[in-house]
């Protein structure tokens, strides 16, 4: 039974194509956010620990450079995909072209 008997409209992708730009930068942004949502609870939970004063500086030396790496993140696009090109591999039959006997015909 195919796809239009059993009334399923969903798109089939039958290409390779990437995905749009702005679907591209929504997932970014989505990493953006996330990352820089996380900074405000490690800072709380180096306050909460601060009687451990170790765990307490590991939480804010985590929480530092999370601004940076969610800009690069954020900037970062997905690496281009490598490009296979189809080339022909068939048999080259030299002696078609090579052949010295062929007839040339001059204008004049």
């Amino acid at each position: 039974m195919s796809d239009s008997q059993r009334g399923d409209d969903t798109p089939v992708l039958i290409t390779e194509a990437e995905p749009s730009y702005d679907d591209q930068q929504a997932a970014r942004r989505k990493k953006y956010a996330l990352m820089m949502s996380l900074r405000i609870p490690c800072l709380i939970a180096a306050v909460m620990v601060y009687p451990i004063w170790w765990l307490s500086l590991i939480i804010v030396a985590v929480s530092i450079p999370l601004p940076w790496i969610a800009v690069l993140v954020a900037n970062d696009r997905p690496p281009r995909k490598r490009e296979h090109v189809s080339r022909f591999q068939g048999e080259r039959n030299t002696r078609e072209l090579d052949d010295p006997q062929h007839r040339v015909v001059d204008s004049p």
